[in-house]
Formats: structure tokens, sequence, C-alpha cells
């Protein structure tokens, strides 16, 4: 059987993953992301009004027309997890394909809210849901399995395609996280069993964010930790207290509303996607909140929250907002330009937990965004967080536990795969033989 692997985005970049599996005349397409920094340099850009041919001009999506050059039928679309990156082009793209969008149930629940938001295409393809741990038919002679991963948004899995000449592993993206705070463990023994069943894995896709860095990436439980020690010092403040995240960090977004309340806060989700993420994982039995929790997403609505907070006295509230990148529209940088009722005064506190995404739209934004704040008086906390990709000795144990032929780096640019390419060598893999650096639009042929 003929294996072939098309790279059709998140090559060159970290955003607008796909990529696409042919074993026979079988086709699986893992992730149809967005990249979203290509949105944000335009201002006001509303992508859902907008064709996909002049996304893909942008860079924003994947140009997918190297899949016109794959010899075969497309059986499943597979998004890994529900971060944009990952599934903000399903939209625009999975209506070409005859194919079902299969995943996991948090990130189906976001994928449906993806289609039912799009104004431009009709996105038709039949929803099915598959957890972690379970597997379909792909044709006649191949199978897909979601083994569960850990990473900063719930519900994150590995698809495996299992082939009559191995297993392809799309490895995007994870952390070795052995005490998550919500969900299970990242399952370890799966991959090492798949490294060791008859005909092992054929090649592993696996994501580079953090290659260069040494170490092993820390648990969610250990940022945790971190946040816990934050709040409890400000506990005596008697003055604001601002805090944002990763909208779909719901592991995140939990601690701060149980911290909050330990300090004597009430806290306020508010912001767009942070009701959108947390309103989803809620309501799918994900996560527990607090019956009382106000979640807001409107202007109008967040505006009275604020309007609530500073009447009954900011000292009594914890604001969990969006805008932890510098984002120009999000609820943290209009509060820092004096555009919400919510005053900043002398000495307030913002905490950051999110570290700055590595790529200068982002850098730059959120800068002006500190900047901001600070000149209104505000003290930043800033990078209270775990990152949600593997470091070196995360890479290395993956290496270990798969032992795949071939390896293919993904999420990242040539500079980002460097560190990748380092340690893969060491561990007896060759540039150009077993270690393949792609780009955006490539095919490579393994069997």
């Amino acid at each position: 059987m003929e294996i072939e692997i098309a790279t059709i985005g998140g090559y060159e970049e970290v955003g607008r993953q796909m990529t696409a599996v042919r074993a026979g005349d079988d086709i699986v397409v893992f992730d149809m992301g967005l990249n979203l920094s290509k949105v944000l340099i335009h201002d006001n850009v509303q992508t859902e009004r907008m064709h996909s041919l002049d996304l893909i001009d942008m860079g924003a999506i994947p140009d997918d027309r190297v899949m016109s050059d794959l010899e075969g039928d497309v059986k499943a679309i597979v998004p890994t997890h529900g971060h944009l990156d990952h599934i903000g082009a399903i939209s625009k793209l999975a209506h070409r394909y005859d194919a079902p969008i299969v995943a996991s149930p948090f990130t189906l629940e976001l994928v449906k809210e993806e289609i039912q938001d799009e104004s431009k295409f009709s996105v038709q393809n039949d929803l099915v849901e598959m957890d972690a741990g379970e597997t379909m038919s792909i044709g006649d002679r191949n199978e897909l399995e979601f083994v569960n991963v850990t990473h900063s948004i719930i519900d994150a899995i590995n698809p495996v395609l299992h082939t009559p000449e191995g297993a392809i592993v799309y490895g995007l993206d994870k952390r070795m996280d052995h005490t998550p705070v919500i969900g299970d463990p990242i399952d370890m023994k799966r991959f090492r069993e798949i490294g060791r069943e008859d005909n092992g894995v054929l090649c592993y896709i696996e994501d580079c964010t953090n290659a260069n860095k040494k170490g092993r990436t820390p648990s969610e439980s250990v940022a945790r930790s971190h946040l816990r020690d934050v709040m409890r010092s400000l506990e005596d403040y008697d003055g604001g207290i601002v805090a944002t995240t990763f909208s779909s960090h719901i592991a995140r977004v939990t601690s701060l509303v149980e911290f909050a309340e330990e300090i004597g806060r009430e806290p306020v989700l508010l912001g767009r996607s942070m009701e959108k993420y947390s309103g989803t994982a809620e309501r799918i039995g994900a996560v527990e909140f607090p019956d009382d929790l106000g979640m807001y997403g409107h202007r109008q609505s967040v505006d009275r929250a604020f309007e609530r907070i500073m009447n009954e006295g900011k000292e009594n509230f914890l604001p969990v907002v969006t805008g932890h990148q510098g984002e120009p529209r999000a609820m943290l940088t209009r509060m820092g330009r004096g555009e919400t009722p919510y005053q900043i005064d002398d000495g307030d506190k913002v905490i950051f937990s999110a570290r700055v995404i590595p790529e200068p739209t982002n850098e730059g934004q959120r800068y002006q965004s500190e900047k901001l704040l600070g000149m209104q008086g505000a003290r930043i906390y800033d990078d209270v967080h775990v990152s949600g990709h593997l470091r070196k000795e995360g890479h290395y144990e993956m290496l270990d536990a798969l032992q795949p032929q071939h390896v293919i780096p993904a999420h990242q640019d040539m500079a980002g795969f460097s560190g990748y390419v380092d340690l893969a060598s060491s561990e007896g893999y060759k540039l150009g033989r077993d270690l393949h650096v792609t780009s955006n639009g490539n095919t490579i042929q393994l069997v």
C-alpha cells in the first residue's frame, strides 16, 4: 500500500495547521486551522464573511490545492483539539470534501459553533463524535484511533491512522502532563503499545513549538500552584485585580474562578470568547462552575458588568477578561485604552496567566497593551503560566515510546525546526533520509 503525506499548512509557521495522509485510496485530513496573526494585522476583518480564496491569499488559512494531486478519496476530517489554529478553517474548506468531521466532544462543539457563525459557505459535512480510546474504520484496510493527550485545552487527542504499512501518528499539540487539573493524564502507555505493535510506527508528525527549550514542560498543576500563590499574595489588597488567560484554557479559567472566591472576590468572565469556551464546556458537562458565575460576551452586557463592578467596589470582584495577547478588540486592551467603564487606578494589579505566542504581531500587540495599562498605573504580573507544548525531554520520551521509522517536524518555521532536527539527529535520524523537514504544499512519499 502506498503511503503519502501532504504537508499543507503549519510547516512554515505556528498556525493554519493542515495535513493529509493518503493510505492506498483512503485519505484522512488532520486539522484545518487559521493563522490568526494574518487576520489581526488587518483592521476589523470579519473572516466569517470572507471567501476562502481571499483568506488563502492572505496566508490566513491553508492552501489546499495540493489535495488535487492525491489519488484517493477523503474519508475523514479530524481536528485534534479546539484551538483556532487547528479548527479555524473548517468552515471555509470542509465543504469541499464529502467526508465527516470526526472529533472529541468539546472539539466537536466548538466546530459546530464555527460552522454556525459562517456566513459565506454552507458546511453540510456529517459531524461524528469520538472519544479518546475509540477507533473507527477508514475504508477497508485502515483504522483511525484517538489517543488521549494533555494540552492547554480540554479534550485534546493525537489521532493515529493504522495502516498495513504501520501507524501514522499525528502528534500536534500536547505536553506530557501526568497530573492535569481537568481530564485524564496523557496516555503514554498506549503510545508505547503502538510503538511496539507488529508494524510499529511508520511516521510520526510532531509539534516543534518548544523543541529549542531544555528540560520538560511542567504540569498544569504547577501553573495552578503558581497562580494560587500570586492571588493569595494579593488577598489583602483593597484595589482592583484583573486577570487574563487563554479563553480556551478551561483548566486555568476554573482555577481563576476558584482562587477568586478563596480571596473573597466574585469572579466574572468577560469577553466574547471567554463566554463561548467556558459556556460550551459547562453545557456539555466538562466542567462545573458556580451557579451564580457571570459570563458576558456582548459589548453592552460586558460594559454593564463593568459598571456594576465600579458601583459595588472593585475590591469585591475579579474580572477574568480576554486580551492576553493584546488583541486590539479584546476586553483588556479596551480597558488599557480607557474605553470601558472600569477605571484602572495606581497600584491595580493585572495578572497575565499566559505567555506571548512567539510571533511578531502578538509580541507587538502585547507590548502595547502592557504599556497602556502601565500608563494608567497598573502593575503587571506576567507569565503565571506553563506551556501546552513539549520541551526537549518530552520529545526524547515520545521518540523512545513510538520508535518511528520516519519523523516530520511541524508547527514551526525553519528556525523553529532546528532544535528538533538536532535532537532527532542525536537519536539516529538523518535529515533527508528518515527526518523530513518540509514546507507548506509539499508531499512526501513514504512507501
